[in-house]
């Protein structure tokens, strides 16, 4: 059986598919058709229940239970990994909610959780994320919310770092932080749900045990990354909630779910979030 398969470019989510997608594990006679693309087009996808299964921010996964349901393996969650807000020099608090702020897209868990210390900012602008470290230092936005490898390069471009969206969430709710999962289409059988599980969890497995066997596929999605970057986003997202999310991750996203309806973010029915339930 074939199945479509969504993930970003980004190094730690083609550090754990390496081995799924070459089959390097034990498949289980599952075939998969990788689509590759940033983050906030893959939530774009999932709305439309376009992948069978697919990365997406758990913000967005909030949006989509009608259509997906969260496996055990593959999540981005921890401590210290949150998005931050950063700026050419420091901001009130006023001027920030004035804006104009820069924003990995609508859907995203870093929206979600800026809105969460700014509800008040209301002047955002949406674009790609690896374009906002650029329009902060050129000015043509007052601040901006990086994710991913930015987080390791915007001191060397002389910006500095206005909020730890993460830190505001730990300190808050004391739960690591859901940025994002890996879902899978409620219309597949359990059978496949069950089987798809597994083999993430063994690709998962294979990455930590043989680190550098995924080299090749990290660096040529990659591109313009330093391998210290590379090395550095993978040893920041990739983690033992990333192997299974155990109690603590399936609370630290019940709790991202509980906040988003507290807020009227959410307006679905209450689906299950967990494939297994």
């Amino acid at each position: 059986m074939k199945l479509t398969i969504g993930f970003s470019p980004c190094p730690n989510d083609t550090y754990i598919f390496d081995a799924l997608i070459h089959g390097k594990v034990d498949t289980e006679g599952l075939e998969w058709e990788p689509h590759i693309a940033d983050v906030e087009e893959l939530n774009g996808l999932a709305f439309e229940g376009r992948l069978a299964v697919t990365k997406l921010s758990f913000f967005a996964f909030s949006q989509a239970l009608e259509r997906y349901t969260l496996l055990d393996s593959g999540s981005a969650l921890g401590r210290g990994v949150g998005p931050l807000l950063i700026a050419r020099r420091s901001l009130t608090r006023e001027e920030i909610i004035a804006g104009p702020i820069a924003i990995p897209g609508l859907n995203t868990t870093a929206h979600f959780l800026f809105s969460l210390a700014y509800p008040e900012a209301a002047n955002k602008i949406p674009m790609l994320f690896s374009e906002i470290e650029e329009q902060v230092s050129s000015g043509a936005v007052k601040a901006g919310l990086i994710i991913h490898e930015n987080r390791f390069t915007y001191q060397d471009k002389g910006l500095v770092k206005l909020l730890d969206c993460g830190e505001y969430w730990e300190s808050v709710y004391q739960l690591p932080i859901p940025l994002g999962g890996i879902a899978i289409r409620r219309d597949l059988s359990m059978d496949i749900r069950e089987k798809v599980n597994r083999v993430l969890r063994r690709s998962v497995q294979f990455a930590f045990d043989h680190p550098e066997s995924s080299r090749p596929y990290v660096c040529l999605h990659a591109q313009e990354m330093s391998e210290s970057v590379m090395q550095q986003h993978i040893d920041l997202y990739v983690n033992d909630f990333s192997l299974d999310l155990g109690v603590e991750g399936r609370a630290a996203v019940e709790k991202l779910f509980e906040v988003a309806r507290e807020k009227g973010l959410i307006f679905q029915k209450n689906f299950p979030i967990f494939w297994n339930e």
